[in-house]
């Protein structure tokens, strides 16, 4: 059993990285009642991304195959459902796992598994809710534009990691941005969706500027990507000082750069254990990947006995394969939890930046899954051209809005662009003053907050390839 002393206590505490206050704080509505509450902190944050208009948009943006036909393939909104789901399990079976070998643990945390289990859902759920169009090709896209001389003459005016925000674009950073941020033209409030300290935290797995010390770097899991923008980067230090985050190197004023709060490592393990093993199934029934081996290696994966027979026989080999995923995602949940309990001290320690999931034995053949993925599915024609098709479509919007935005004789056609533009991202009324730096992440959300279809469309309509429909 494990035995926690002042002697040894952990760079961070459980008590302050599972923090029910809301970011920021905002005055509490208090209801006269005797009834206890229907819900907990956790599970509210849960429900608030549900409601949010950023994550209903996730029902037509890409996760493989761009514009599906087939309603059995995934969307990133399935995909963070599904991904919430496992992240739930993991939550509440590493939970349970330390309440029980941590002695003294169930006293202080006595809910610790459910807090867990709320926590990792949550932060699953809003974990692709910053991603542009077209997956992640649409954040090469939006980088590969503002690399470009088209863009030179924006971007040029910024300082380096303002540059950096823009030319290496990150999903994640602006996840962060859309869960934190209220825009001016809307309300005076600062909260966007108001979640806690703690699903801000497990949300965060990049816990990081785009621009660090290269010294400092240790090329951890949690380093390859930024997690924030510069325009909330006051915010996330105000988060990272709630929850008690340890900063890189220690002991040191990082500018930003924190050690990832424990549960981030359960939400990489989640969305890994889902891409892996979903994406490889979408491939299977889309026809791409060859059915018999993929279905082979699934089983070599359980490590079933040869001779093992079930009590169905499976008629059906898509009906088999949802049986192999199930007991498959099953298995690597239990496994998963097992090991972040046992590196919970070196994860709270800050000793440990390695991807769960790299660790189990199966480690090898969850490659091979993934390599199959990669050549018969993310390669194949399809989604290579509908990809090609987004950088194009993606760099000529942003080529279109940012000379309307910064046109300085505002000619009829800027007009018109800026008509066509929602007036919170733009640099009116409440939000005049802002910098150009400001005034280009503006549009870079309005851009990446579009659906595949909406930026298709728009896309079109602004070239004058089609005219908009009637309504």
């Amino acid at each position: 059993m494990m035995h926690l002393t002042s002697s040894d206590a952990p760079g961070m505490t459980w008590e302050r990285l599972l923090s029910r206050r809301r970011y920021p704080d905002q005055p509490q509505l208090h209801v006269v009642t005797d009834a206890p509450p229907v819900r907990g902190a956790f599970v509210a944050d849960y429900d608030r991304v549900v409601f949010s208009s950023a994550f209903r948009r996730m029902q037509r943006k890409t996760q493989v195959m761009p514009l599906p036909e087939m309603d059995f393939v995934h969307t990133r909104l399935t995909h963070s459902l599904e991904t919430a789901c496992v992240g739930r399990s993991l939550g509440r079976l590493g939970g349970r796992l330390l309440l029980e070998e941590t002695e003294g643990l169930a006293k202080t945390l006595p809910h610790l598994d459910s807090d867990f289990g709320d926590i990792v859902a949550a932060a699953c759920l809003a974990h692709d809710i910053g991603n542009p169009p077209f997956g992640h090709s649409g954040e090469d896209a939006i980088s590969a534009y503002f690399r470009s001389s088209a863009a030179e003459p924006f971007v040029r005016v910024l300082n380096a990691a303002q540059r950096a925000d823009l030319q290496q674009f990150e999903g994640n950073a602006s996840g962060f941005r859309i869960l934190t941020h209220t825009y001016a033209a809307h309300s005076s409030g600062s909260a966007g969706l108001g979640l806690t300290y703690a699903t801000l935290g497990a949300f965060t797995k990049y816990p990081r500027p785009s621009v660090v010390e290269e010294a400092s770097l240790t090329r951890g899991t949690s380093e390859k990507k930024y997690g924030y923008f510069q325009t909330e980067a006051a915010r996330f230090q105000e988060v990272a000082r709630e929850l008690g985050l340890l900063p890189k190197p220690p002991g040191t004023d990082t500018g930003g750069f924190f050690h990832r709060h424990p549960l981030a490592f359960l939400v990489e393990a989640a969305d890994d254990i889902c891409f892996r093993i979903i994406d490889f199934e979408d491939g299977l029934k889309l026809g791409l990947i060859p059915c018999q081996e993929g279905l082979q290696l699934l089983r070599d994966m359980l490590g079933d006995a040869p001779d093992r027979r079930g009590s169905v026989e499976w008629r059906d080999w898509r009906e088999e394969l949802g049986y192999l995923r199930a007991r498959l995602i099953n298995r690597l949940v239990q496994q998963t939890a097992r090991l972040f309990a046992d590196r919970s001290d070196d994860l709270l320690r800050g000793r440990s930046d390695e991807p769960l999931v790299r660790q189990l034995d199966c480690w090898e053949q969850l490659e091979r899954v993934h390599q199959l993925t990669l050549d018969h599915l993310y390669r194949s024609r399809p989604v290579l051209e509908t990809e090609a098709a987004g950088f194009e479509v993606l760099a000529g919007l942003l080529d279109a809005l940012l000379h309307a935005t910064f046109d300085p004789y505002s000619d009829p056609r800027s007009r018109k662009l800026l008509q066509l533009l929602p007036e919170q991202f733009r640099a009116l009324g409440h939000q005049e003053e802002v910098s150009a730096y400001e005034q280009i992440i503006l549009l870079t959300d309005y851009i990446g907050g579009l659906t595949d279809q909406n930026a298709l469309s728009l896309f079109r309509n602004i070239r004058g390839i089609e005219l908009p429909r009637g309504y």
